[in-house]
């Protein structure tokens, strides 16, 4: 969680409070309480992932550090303001995220509509992939259940009333034997 609002900080400070606030809401708000719930759910024996870490450290480690260089390629030259294009005086009225709305819906909207197709998609087969029929799973059958008439599922029974007679009382004098 401590990444996602590192990341959320680093966007505030290259003034895009859109991206921040999503960013926060998104992943820190969604999936780290989904993460929280798989962690919950799993029984994980801690000792069994325990035992390779030293044999793995330099491979992880050498991967950090080639993904910290990369992003440094990255974002260092982002910080220049001398190379920064000059902003339109009329566009830079409207605010980051009117401007991230033009950006995105003229420039990249059709890899915003591939996204959502890709998106739909996993949506899907992740409906798909759970709703198979296993032993231990009860699954029932929607249009069995829109066939289904009233008298198959209710069955109404005349009885008669049963009234309990009370226990007749004690005598009040006081007798004991």
């Amino acid at each position: 969680m401590l990444a996602f609002f590192n990341a959320a900080c680093v966007w505030m400070l290259l003034r895009a409070e859109f991206l921040a606030i999503a960013l926060v809401l998104v992943y820190v708000g969604a999936v780290m309480v989904l993460f929280l719930f798989v962690v919950m759910m799993l029984d994980m024996n801690t000792d069994s992932l325990r035992e390779g870490f030293w044999k793995h450290f330099p491979v992880a480690a050498l991967v950090g550090v080639i993904i910290i260089l990369e992003m440094a390629l990255v974002l260092i030259p982002g910080f220049d303001v001398r190379s920064a294009p000059a902003l339109d005086p009329a566009m830079a009225k409207l605010g980051n995220t009117k401007l991230l709305g033009i950006e995105i819906y003229t420039k990249y909207l059709y890899p915003l509509q591939i996204a959502a197709v890709l998106l739909l998609v996993a949506i899907i087969a992740a409906i798909a992939l759970t709703l198979r029929r296993r032993k231990d799973s009860k699954y029932i059958d929607p249009a069995e259940q829109v066939r289904v008439k009233k008298a198959d599922r209710v069955r109404i029974v005349q009885m008669k009333a049963e009234v309990e007679v009370p226990a007749p009382a004690a005598p009040a004098g006081g007798e004991s034997k």
